[in-house]
């Protein structure tokens, strides 16, 4: 049974009467734990005030499917107490380490002690405080190192196919170049007039351009091809199909052929096709080239999203550029957007930067469109196409930004409850309910700003309000 002396071994009892400390000690019930035994579990209600006389409790919270420590309950001590004012479902699972030994207290018959006496009262918010802080703390990092693992892995899957295609082309033209010098040396030792190998190089110059800045008409190069095909097979070329597509990729025409090879039609040599596979084989590097150049732009413009959504090397509060913060977002979750997600921009043109904390406004836009994202993800009313939708304004002294979806909508009975801390709509395990209020407290607390939301079926929109008074407009 426990006495009066165990309870005085905490502080906060210590400004108990002795006749109150021995009603509690009436009034409780002895719980033992064995080692990897749960008292409670996250997620379900209250269960009444605990004092822990003997042994260790780790307290732990289930983030994306493993559980993480976020403390532990050393003897003596208590805890339960958030539970039991708030009436709220617990948020951490409650594990004994080793044997522990423990005393509960109802909710009805705590509340009862709390309001008797004003000093204990003080002593246990103050501890609540303190809890709740450490806590918040905690998972609010968590929720930063989440949002920054979503980021990685979509990095990582968007690099991944440029530096694959990049590998490809690098490996690709090691043989091509080899094939083209030995074509040249071979070439060089017929001592052709100089005339004729001009026309050879200058078609080969026109190709290059055409293949950096294409026309992109996919029916004029499909008729192209099949006149070089019908040319090609009437000179007697195999597999034609290997020089029709990057001569017409060159915007080579057979009449020029005709006349560039007329004086090799009798040749017995490889000198009879040499200059064909010569210029095909020059057109595939060079496409090669660009593709190259392509997949390493890509990545160049990936790692500097990167860079300026995290603001490296850069103060912490700066003027930035809103659209900017948001498109270098946006980038970095392509890999989740680009399942069937439109996403429609609506931006103020005349936009004024902002004096602000850049990165932590970045994580303010990734937490409201990874959030439009998942509720996309459980589908729109009547089957419509999924849309987000990004505005931009001024408005009434203010600079506005709307994250506006088109799915399910927050149902009435819980929008009122969303930017509470801990509070998620999302299944167990797959959100922390720190999102929101990350959100919340870095628009308000930081920004002096204000965060506002309107849902229904078919629309969620949340609001970003700045107010104008920080902003400079660009010189």
């Amino acid at each position: 049974m426990l006495c009066s002396a165990s309870l005085l071994q905490m502080e906060a009892f210590q400004a108990l009467p002795p006749e109150r400390l021995d009603w509690i000690c009436d009034r409780t019930q002895h719980i033992h734990l064995a080692p990897g035994e749960v008292l409670v579990r996250e997620g379900e209600p209250a269960k009444g005030f605990f004092i822990q006389l003997s042994g260790q409790i780790t307290v732990s919270r289930r983030s994306n499917g493993t559980d993480i420590p976020v403390g532990r309950h050393q003897s003596p001590s208590f805890f339960g107490e958030i539970q039991v004012l708030t009436e709220d479902v617990v948020p951490v699972t409650l594990t004994a380490d080793y044997e522990t030994d423990l005393y509960r207290l109802s909710c009805t018959d705590f509340l009862e002690v709390l309001h008797s006496c004003r000093e204990f009262e003080k002593d246990i918010f103050r501890v609540v405080g303190k809890r709740l802080r450490g806590l918040e703390s905690f998972i609010q990092n968590r929720e930063k190192m989440a949002a920054l693992g979503t980021l990685s892995a979509g990095l990582a899957h968007e690099l991944n196919n440029p530096a694959a295609a990049l590998v490809r082309v690098l490996k690709d033209m090691k043989p091509a170049i080899l094939e083209l010098q030995r074509m040249n040396l071979v070439y060089g030792q017929q001592q052709v007039d100089e005339a004729h190998t001009e026309q050879w190089v200058a078609l080969r110059d026109r190709g290059f351009e055409a293949i950096i800045n294409p026309k992109n008409d996919p029916l004029a190069q499909g008729d192209r091809e099949d006149a070089l095909t019908d040319w090609l097979e009437d000179y007697g070329i195999e597999e034609t199909w290997k020089l029709a597509e990057p001569l017409a990729a060159g915007e080579v025409e057979p009449v020029v052929l005709e006349q560039l090879m007329d004086r090799w039609r009798d040749d017995s040599t490889e000198l009879r096709d040499m200059g064909l596979r010569w210029l095909a084989l020059s057109f595939d590097v060079m496409s090669m080239i660009a593709n190259g150049l392509e997949g390493a732009e890509r990545i160049s413009t990936l790692v500097q999203s990167m860079k300026s959504y995290s603001y490296m090397d850069r103060a912490a509060q700066q003027q930035i550029n809103i659209h900017d913060g948001i498109e270098d977002t946006l980038r970095l979750f392509a890999f989740k957007l680009k399942h069937g997600i439109k996403v429609d921009r609506r931006y103020d043109p005349e936009l004024p930067d902002v004096m602000a904390f850049g990165s932590e406004l970045n994580q303010v836009w990734t937490n409201l469109i990874d959030n439009a994202i998942d509720a996309l993800n459980e589908g729109t009313p009547h089957d419509a196409p999924p849309q987000i939708v990004i505005r931009t304004c001024q408005k009434s002294g203010f600079l506005r930004v709307e994250i506006e979806d088109n799915g399910p909508g927050i149902p009435t009975e819980l929008k009122n409850r969303i930017l509470e801390p801990f509070f998620t709509t999302k299944p167990m395990g797959k959100g922390s309910g720190l999102g929101l209020d990350v959100v919340r407290r870095i628009i308000e607390n930081r920004h002096s700003g204000s965060l506002m939301v309107e849902s229904r079926p078919g629309r969620t929109c949340f609001s970003v309000a700045l107010p104008i008074g920080v902003l400079k407009r660009n010189s």
